[in-house]
């Protein structure tokens, strides 16, 4: 049997193959590829302002936390967000802000946590329906990981990683076990795996550390990109994702497109399809690069202002 990660890579190309509503120009891959400042994809980096950095078991438990309510994508227009930063270097810096002066948060903490609590530890409005909404959101996954980690791994972060047993593969599949992980979508008769925040969080882990320690994944090298609303975004605007113009329309209008309707998985998908499309024009070209890292690459290309000057498609949901 495949492993996880070519199951998503399978089913990916199964829904870019049949998809209607968004088509990736292949005939546009070889110049693209040549574009890329390639080299940034193979020198990743967290941000020591906004990321719990250095502290060993303490590091590992930051990011398993932020990972866990890594999404925002339909509610970040309504975030009430640090001055120069995204919604999601918001919540980043707010939760390495309690991590600095108060430590981490345990599983027990976690497994106690409301709205309320949420809204203070992230600076949000519970007036704002949409952010209330949000902060309800991250109470349920923060109180899901705590659960987990109380029942099955002592309360202890490291625990859970341990048991992944240095594989990242193994590592998604403990944590998709957790209902907010189980990022699946269901496009016709196909089941469609994209695991976005799983990944991610085994990607976060081995930047942190290195590849040592609670960082250390043998097969790190078979993640595929952290499928979301950025990265299509990031191909879109540039011409290598093509979208019907009714769906164009609709997110110039910044209409909501809803979790799990076609489109929605057809944009996630065939962001997926073609970044690994990318890089094995990138091995043509001598070039070797992971989709991981350029989902790096093109994630952090969204973040310049002519990307998010142009509306990306907005979902919510809880996958990212």
């Amino acid at each position: 049997m495949d492993n996880l990660f070519q199951q998503i890579r399978s089913a990916c190309k199964l829904v870019a193959g049949r998809a209607t509503q968004v088509r990736i120009r292949e005939d546009r891959l070889s110049a693209y590829a040549a574009s890329l400042p390639v080299q940034r994809a193979l020198h990743p980096e967290h941000d020591p302002e906004r990321h719990y950095l250095g502290h060993g078991e303490d590091t590992a438990a930051f990011f398993v936390t932020l990972d866990a309510i890594n999404f925002m994508s339909g509610y970040n227009p309504h975030l009430r967000k640090r001055p120069g930063m995204s919604g999601y270097f918001t919540i980043a810096a707010a939760l390495n802000d309690h991590f600095r002066q108060y430590g981490p948060l345990s599983a027990q903490e976690l497994a106690r946590l409301d709205n309320e609590r949420c809204a203070s530890l992230f600076d949000q409005e519970l007036a704002n329906p949409a952010a209330r909404e949000l902060m309800e959101l991250y109470a349920q996954a923060l109180n899901e990981l705590g659960r987990y980690l109380i029942e099955g791994y002592g309360g202890s972060f490291a625990a859970l990683i341990e048991t992944a047993d240095c594989s990242a593969e193994r590592l998604v599949r403990l944590l998709i076990r957790m209902p907010f992980f189980n990022d699946v979508e269901t496009y016709g008769d196909l089941q469609v795996p994209l695991f976005k925040r799983a990944q991610l969080t085994a990607a976060d882990l081995e930047l942190a550390f290195n590849g040592r320690q609670w960082g250390h994944f043998a097969d790190s090298q078979q993640l595929t990109i952290f499928a979301d609303n950025l990265v299509p975004h990031v191909l879109h605007v540039d011409g290598v994702l093509e979208y019907d113009e009714s769906l164009a329309a609709r997110i110039g209008r910044e209409e909501l497109i809803p979790s799990g309707c076609p489109e929605e998985v057809e944009i996630r998908a065939c962001g997926l399809h073609a970044v690994e499309l990318l890089a094995a024009e990138l091995g043509n070209q001598r070039q070797q690069v992971t989709a991981r890292g350029l989902d790096y690459l093109l994630w952090n290309r969204g973040q310049e202002p002519y990307y998010k000057a142009r509306p990306r498609h907005r979902t919510r949901s809880v996958y990212y």
